[in-house]
C-alpha cells in the first residue's frame, strides 16, 4: 500500500479495546477523553470536544443517580453490572464511529498507544471519583441538616416509645387508666410526632432522602393516631364491631414500614 493511502502512518491511536478497558476502570468520562483524542488526532477537534462534553454529562447523570438510589437498592444490584453495561455500550460506540479507522491503522502496521497508558488514565479518573465521593459524603455528614432533623427525630422517637408502654400494658390495665393514658400521654405524642415531621419539612436544603423519608413518616403517624383514636372510641363504647377497621390500618402501617425500611 502505498504512502498516500497510508494516512494514518504518523498518527497514533487508542484502540477500542484499550478504550473499553480504561472506561470500566474510570467510568464515562475516560471514554469520553479517549474518543476525544482519537478524533483529535484525525484534525476533528471540535467532535472531540463535543464528545468529552458527553462524557462529562454522562458521568455526572451516572454517579448523581447513584446518590439518589437507595442505599439498600444499590447493594442488590451486583457490584460489576452498571460498569460491564456502561463499557459494552462505549465498545460498540467506538467500533460503530471509529472501528473502520482503527482497523486500517491496524492493517497497515500503524502503532497505537499502549493499552497501559489508557488503563492508567482510567485509574486516574477512578481516584478522582474516589476523592470526589468519599469528600462529597464527608461534606454531607457534617451537614448541619443532619444535626437538626437527628435531633428532632430523637424526639419523635423517644414519644413512640413512650406510647410502647401503652400497647404492652394493654390487657392488664383498666379501662380508665388505658382512657387516661390515651388521652393524656398516647393521642397526644402521635400529634406531636405529626407536627414534628410537618416541622422537619420546612428545613431548608433538605437533602431528598430525608425529604421521602418524611413523607413515610408522616404517613405512618397519622396511621398510628387514627389506631389509638378508634381504640380510644372501642374502649368508650365497649365493642369489638372497629376491630376489621383496625387490622386494615395495622397492614397499611406494616406497608408503610417496609417501604421506611427500604429507604435505608
Amino acid at each position: 500500500m502505498n504512502e498516500r493511502e497510508n494516512r494514518t502512518k504518523d498518527i497514533k491511536f487508542y484502540p477500542s479495546k484499550s478504550i473499553s478497558t480504561a472506561t470500566f476502570i474510570g467510568g464515562p468520562l475516560v471514554a469520553g477523553y479517549l474518543i476525544s483524542e482519537n478524533l483529535k488526532a484525525l484534525n476533528k477537534p471540535e467532535e472531540g470536544r463535543k464528545y468529552l462534553i458527553i462524557g462529562i454529562i454522562t458521568t455526572i447523570i451516572l454517579f448523581g443517580g447513584m446518590f439518589l438510589i437507595p442505599e439498600k437498592t444499590v447493594e442488590n444490584i451486583p457490584k460489576q453490572l452498571i460498569p460491564l453495561i456502561y463499557t459494552g455500550l462505549i465498545w460498540g460506540f467506538v467500533e460503530w464511529t471509529q472501528g473502520n479507522v482503527l482497523k486500517l491503522h491496524k492493517e497497515n502496521g500503524n502503532s497505537f498507544f499502549s493499552g497501559w497508558r489508557a488503563a492508567g488514565i482510567g485509574l486516574i479518573s477512578l481516584v478522582i471519583f474516589a476523592i470526589g465521593i468519599f469528600g462529597y459524603s464527608y461534606i454531607e455528614s457534617n451537614n448541619p441538616v443532619y444535626e437538626v432533623y437527628n435531633k428532632q427525630m430523637n424526639e419523635f422517637s423517644k414519644n413512640e416509645n413512650k406510647t410502647q408502654t401503652f400497647c404492652n400494658n394493654f390487657n392488664t390495665e383498666s379501662e380508665s387508666s388505658l382512657l387516661n393514658q390515651l388521652n393524656q400521654s398516647v393521642i397526644p405524642k402521635w400529634k406531636t410526632n405529626i407536627q414534628i415531621i410537618k416541622d422537619l419539612d420546612l428545613i431548608e436544603n433538605l437533602p431528598s432522602e430525608l425529604s421521602n423519608q418524611n413523607k413515610l413518616l408522616l404517613e405512618y403517624s397519622r396511621l398510628r393516631l387514627e389506631i389509638f383514636l378508634l381504640i380510644k372510641k372501642m374502649i368508650e363504647e365497649n365493642t369489638e364491631k372497629y376491630q376489621l377497621k383496625l387490622n386494615a390500618l395495622n397492614l397499611k402501617i406494616e406497608k408503610v414500614l417496609d417501604k421506611l425500611d427500604k429507604l435505608k
